[in-house]
């Protein structure tokens, strides 16, 4: 097998190319760098709208008919309707 000269000299340009781009490219290193960093932060994102998210199953879950929790019924009763017992001290936050 004979290696030409045209071969080597197209071979090494096709390779510093490559490097050239890989390195300076708008899809370069820098660029997968950037895009592990943001992968790191949806991550940790998902993490926190999960964690949200299973607070708010639970809470639903107490209002659930077949086991309502009578404390959060009674605390949503009283938040929408505005009511109280005689006997409650009303104490009004300012906003």
């Amino acid at each position: 097998m004979r290696i030409y000269k045209f071969d080597i000299v197209v071979t090494c340009a096709c390779a510093s190319l490559l490097g050239f781009f890989a390195w300076h490219g708008q899809r370069g290193f820098a660029y997968r760098d950037q895009l592990a960093i943001q992968a790191a932060q949806l991550t940790d994102e998902l993490a926190a709208i999960e964690k949200q998210r299973s607070r708010f199953e639970h809470r639903v879950s107490l209002l659930r008919p077949e086991s309502v929790d009578p404390d959060m019924l009674d605390e949503m009763a009283r938040k929408t309707l505005d009511l109280t017992q005689s006997n409650e001290l009303i104490v009004i936050e300012a906003p």
